[in-house]
């Protein structure tokens, strides 16, 4: 009988309320309020000159990027309340079941995706790479005390990894 598992060290309760959370935290809602600003001002006078096939795609993706933002940062905020102490662990895992942080593939080979702008292109693959931060923080925070963490060992590694990196500041 194997245990596999048992003596996994999780790092998630000391990165969920560490200071490297709140640098997250911080560079989450930084990417909002850049992304706002990108959109209200630059984004938008760009949008008005692209043709209208990528004009289309730039619609369709400023809404998928508005709502992931706003789902990250629903959860930072969670996240951050149950760390003050402004809500308990359970007010939040109730909370939580409204927030939604699967991603959504990212097709980079839609038709128009070289011609939207770079800049905006860059915004979105911050904010995926944000979501797979918060996602992966999230599953080891929120797991079952019963659930295994990962079943392979390769991606038990790398989720730890993962975690290191997030708890520790590096990206």
């Amino acid at each position: 009988m194997s245990d596999t598992g048992l003596n996994t060290i999780s790092f998630a309760g000391h990165a969920a309320s560490s200071a490297q959370f709140k640098s997250l935290y911080a560079e989450g809602m930084a990417l909002v309020e850049e992304t706002a600003s990108y959109l209200d001002g630059p984004g938008r006078a760009a949008s008005k000159v692209l043709p209208r096939q990528v004009s289309v795609l730039y619609a369709a993706e400023s809404m998928r990027l508005t709502t992931r933002l706003m789902q990250m940062a629903s959860w930072l905020l969670l996240q951050r309340a149950v760390n003050n102490g402004e809500m308990t662990r359970d007010q939040v895992m109730s909370e939580k079941k409204k927030v939604r942080l699967d991603a959504y593939n990212l097709d980079r080979e839609a038709p128009g995706w070289e011609d939207l702008p770079l800049s905006f292109r860059e915004l979105i693959e911050r904010s995926h790479r944000l979501q797979s931060r918060v996602a992966l923080l999230d599953r080891e925070i929120y797991r079952p005390a019963d659930a295994p963490a990962v079943h392979d060992n390769q991606n038990s590694v790398q989720a730890q990894l993962s975690l290191l990196q997030t708890a520790f500041g590096r990206h």
